[in-house]
């Protein structure tokens, strides 16, 4: 009986607070403000890390602004200094929770709801997400719409008709357990 208590007092605090995560810090975010006839507005950040929790279906992402990466070096720098302003907004975050998630019947799809903060603007995202289990690891892919406005980024009229109003947004994360 002695051992059995030690043993409960010894371990059992450990299985209570034992999560299942998954984590990455090599995720992907993407995004295209692209209008025909002008030049393409694309940009892609392969360093985003995201967690989620399995046990409650929590997820988390962040991605630093200054690792998106664009084909034209100047498209880069005014993206950081005039639209992001990176040094004052340095960070894009992802707080939310996957609708019915059950680690131990992951589907081929879920829904994601929660608050995507970015330049100092917080706006809620609902988005379908494709997941897929390999083993230790989940891989969550999805893609929403968004407008520079909901995040108060200033577009100069000068270049308005060359961005698009609308821009997509794309995710691809890794998560290996953790």
């Amino acid at each position: 009986m002695k051992n059995l208590i030690l043993y409960l007092l010894v371990f059992l605090p450990g299985c209570i607070l034992a999560q299942e995560k998954y984590i990455t810090k090599k995720g992907t975010i993407s995004f295209e403000a692209s209008v025909p006839s002008f030049e393409e507005i694309k940009a892609n950040n392969s360093t985003v890390t995201a967690i989620l929790n399995a046990d409650n279906g929590k997820f988390a992402a962040l991605a630093l602004m200054k690792g998106f990466r664009f084909k034209n070096a100047l498209m880069e720098e005014h993206f950081n200094e005039n639209y992001i302003e990176s040094d004052d907004y340095p960070t894009a975050t992802f707080k939310g929770k996957l609708v019915n998630f059950d680690k131990y019947d992951i589907k081929n799809e879920y829904i994601i709801k929660g608050t995507l903060l970015l330049h100092g603007e917080s706006k809620e995202i609902e988005t379908k997400a494709i997941f897929n289990r390999d083993g230790d690891a989940i891989s969550i892919t999805s893609t929403f719409i968004t407008k520079p406005e909901e995040f108060d980024i200033k577009i100069p009229s000068i270049v308005g008709n060359k961005i698009a109003d609308e821009i997509s947004v794309s995710f691809s994360f890794i998560l290996k357990r953790n």
